[in-house]
């Protein structure tokens, strides 16, 4: 049995979604261990693009089974609009999707505290995508949270309406002007629990210790990326669970001596959603020209993505905190001519230059520091073949991997599964 894991090595959006996909026909169970409907993975193929919030990426494979580990918060009503979403599918969520009782629920109330709160920080906003994921956190850690498992239970309601009392006066101390109707979210909401109670719901752990036991092969789906963990990320401007490779042994009650491979995923470019700092960001044409041929477009919220050249500092100390094993490049297709490709491997402080992340990326006291590489004319996205990439592009990539001391595995030259080349 092995368990490997494949997380984000940036700001998210790095292409999660797509390389589980392409990955699963090797795979018995993709877990995902974190996060929740902020999440945005991104899927193609026959020429249909579907984006998945909260059930993996692997739910397309006719025998993968596709399980949502504790480590999960998880609204309903997201849940529920999936389901429907996939159901001209025909997927046999019966047999192919699993959750875990120990997940916790995003209520109603903590979508409208994620508002207020967010509100409350004026031109200091995190920028959340107001799902409701800080607020549940928040509850889990307070031990006042609602799990999958407890809607099952007697007491069900009588603690649903407890902890919704006291959200409500929490939005009093906002002075929040939100206007909303209670009665129409919460009919919502317990229609999509009767949908949610339908489905597979699993001690999670004891699942993937048996399906270990039996030699199974289980790949663990991160969200987000590392640079927005909780504890590693740019902090404060980062999301509220750990998105590092720690998340997938406290959010799947997997043991770190079963981890095998560590997969990092990482854009030939840098992009960032939302605010917090950015020291490689570009403000003129080529961010906006990354942007558009990219589509950096948020899959959950359609924020565009701020873009910038690819920051080596922050890369390496991503691969440091989760130990990857395997790096896999997305987007190299959209680099393709731009003239001469910027490359930041050290940061100026002062006077002073490092080659560490430290405690403050904060653009005022941060400068990259930049080497140059010519870029490549062709377009990638038709190339198959590893033989025929231009000279360019794979001096672009061998250097990558010299710095980054990690093997580059898989290229995506394009959002399809078919665009994938492995080394």
């Amino acid at each position: 049995m092995s368990v490997n894991l494949l997380l984000g090595l940036q700001w998210g959006d790095e292409g999660k979604g797509k390389i589980v996909d392409v990955l699963t026909k090797s795979y018995d169970v993709i877990a995902r261990f974190q996060g929740g409907p902020n999440a945005g993975h991104t899927l193609e193929f026959d020429g249909i693009k579907h984006v998945l919030h909260t059930i993996p990426s692997g739910i397309f494979h006719p025998k993968a089974v596709n399980l949502i580990g504790n480590g999960v918060v998880i609204d309903p009503v997201i849940f529920k609009k999936e389901l429907d979403n996939l159901a001209p599918y025909d997927i046999n969520f019966k047999s192919k999707l699993l959750i875990s009782k120990k997940a916790h629920l995003i209520l109603p109330t903590h979508r409208l505290l994620d508002a207020a709160s967010e509100a409350a920080k004026g031109k200091a906003k995190i920028g959340s995508t107001l799902k409701g994921i800080g607020p549940t956190y928040m509850d889990k850690t307070g031990r006042n949270g609602l799990r999958v498992g407890d809607i099952f239970s007697k007491t069900w309601k009588k603690r649903y309406h407890n902890l919704v009392d006291k959200h409500l006066k929490m939005l009093e101390f906002y002075d929040s002007t939100l206007e909303f109707d209670m009665i129409e979210l919460e009919e919502t909401f317990f229609n999509a629990i009767n949908e949610l109670k339908k489905c597979k719901v699993v001690d999670s752990e004891n699942y993937l210790h048996k399906a270990e036991e039996s030699g199974k092969m289980i790949l663990a789906e991160g969200a987000q990326g590392s640079l927005l963990d909780v504890d590693f990320g740019t902090y404060p401007f980062v999301t509220s669970s750990t998105t590092t490779a720690a998340g997938a042994c406290t959010g799947l009650g997997i043991a770190p001596n079963k981890i095998k491979e560590v997969f990092g995923i990482f854009k030939a470019y840098t992009t960032r959603v939302g605010s917090g700092p950015f020291p490689t960001e570009l403000f003129g044409q080529t961010g906006k020209h990354i942007a558009k041929i990219g589509n950096e477009f948020g899959a959950t919220t359609g924020r565009a993505r701020r873009c910038g050249w690819i920051d080596l500092v922050a890369l390496k100390y991503a691969i440091k905190i989760n130990g990857v094993t395997q790096l896999m490049m997305m987007k190299g297709d959209v680099l393709s001519g731009i003239e001469t490709i910027k490359i930041c491997k050290q940061y100026k402080i002062g006077k002073k230059v490092i080659d560490f992340f430290p405690f403050d990326i904060q653009s005022e006291t941060v400068k990259p520091v930049y080497i140059d590489i010519p870029g490549w004319k062709e377009n990638l996205t038709k190339i198959n073949q590893l033989s025929k990439l231009p000279k360019e592009f794979t001096n672009y990539v061998e250097f990558l991997e010299k710095e980054l001391q990690t093997p580059i595995k898989i290229i995506s030259v394009g959002p399809d599964r078919k665009q994938t080349i492995f080394r």
